[in-house]
């Protein structure tokens, strides 16, 4: 009962604020395009594939569960393009959004072995909600009762969005900010004397990493993500990794007043590294699941052939 009781109110605030709309995730040093158009690798002939799968807050029941994919390259020394589709699936199908954009960034070259990217991101999100057959259980384990009558529409919507970033890089830093929907839209109106318990607000997105060569085999990746949105706390993740051999790399992760990380990627081949990562949920949310499991593949298609061995990953140096 108290999982149901857990699933059901996450579910509800989900939909009534504007708190955790977009989903997180730990290893968000590996999928940055995701969320910064401005994302550039400035490799050329060289695509970059991803795949993540995020199952959040397992064995709570109708808990999220989000699979992304993105794919992105440059065209030309100043041009690079990308495409991203994200699924959030919450509550076992009771809501589901699935957005699909694409990605046009420019590179400048500032000065030497510096740059910086500015990019923008348009594309449709479809909002879906299933309420048929959902209820609340009968009884409250704090108050004793909750009302059962409460009414929720079915929606099924297609919305515009667009955003843009900015991007900075060097051989051993980079830095970007982004705000990847501008457009504030709402998911579900007043109907029939009902108001809206959804809506879709400006998210602004800052994150940096450095890469600390501390001998030929070891390098040190502290890096840190920052989200911030209106009427919520703001979320700042900061994580420590080190990459042994250019092949072999784990870390730590700390989600503020959240959750504490332990990731572990490996580059199986010269072009494709997979990788995992587990939070533990500091707050007593930990009483209701069993942690939060994160699964990475990220392949690189060399098109011209001319790589024969990656000395470093396109995505984090």
């Amino acid at each position: 009962m108290k999982k149901i009781l857990f699933i059901f109110v996450n579910c509800c605030i989900v939909l009534s604020s504007y708190a955790q709309q977009d989903p997180q995730y730990t290893q968000y040093m590996y999928n940055q395009s995701v969320v910064n158009p401005a994302y550039a690798t400035n490799d050329l002939g060289v695509i970059n594939f991803g795949v993540m799968h995020r199952t959040q807050w397992s064995s709570a029941i109708g808990a999220p569960k989000t699979y992304n994919f993105f794919v992105h390259a440059p065209l030309s020394n100043k041009i690079e393009v990308g495409v991203s589709l994200v699924t959030d699936n919450i509550g076992d199908g009771v809501l589901k959004e699935n957005n699909i954009y694409a990605d046009f960034a420019y590179v400048l070259q500032i000065a030497e072995g510096h740059k910086l990217s500015l990019g923008l991101k348009a594309g449709l999100t479809n909002f879906d909600t299933n309420f048929t057959g959902f209820r609340f259980p009968d009884e409250d384990i704090t108050t004793g009762f909750i009302p059962t009558d409460l009414a929720f529409e079915n929606q099924n919507k297609i919305l515009p969005n667009f955003g843009f970033g900015a991007f900075y890089f060097t051989d051993n830093y980079y830095i970007g900010a982004a705000v990847p929907n501008l457009l504030q839209s709402q998911h579900i109106e007043e109907r029939n004397g009902l108001n809206s318990i959804g809506g879709e607000e400006m998210h602004l997105f800052v994150n940096g990493g450095y890469v600390f060569k501390l001998s030929q085999l070891v390098k040190l990746k502290p890096a840190f993500l920052m989200k911030a949105v209106k009427g919520s706390p703001i979320v700042l993740d900061t994580s420590l990794n080190v990459l042994f051999n250019n092949k072999f790399e784990g870390g730590v992760s700390y989600r503020i007043n959240d959750s504490v990380s332990f990731m572990f990627n490996v580059k199986a081949f010269d072009s494709l590294r997979i990788g995992y990562a587990f939070d533990y949920t500091t707050t007593n949310l930990s009483d209701f699941n069993s942690g939060t499991h994160e699964i990475m593949v990220l392949f690189d298609f060399d098109t011209l052939g001319l790589k024969k061995g990656y000395d470093k990953s396109p995505r984090f140096f």
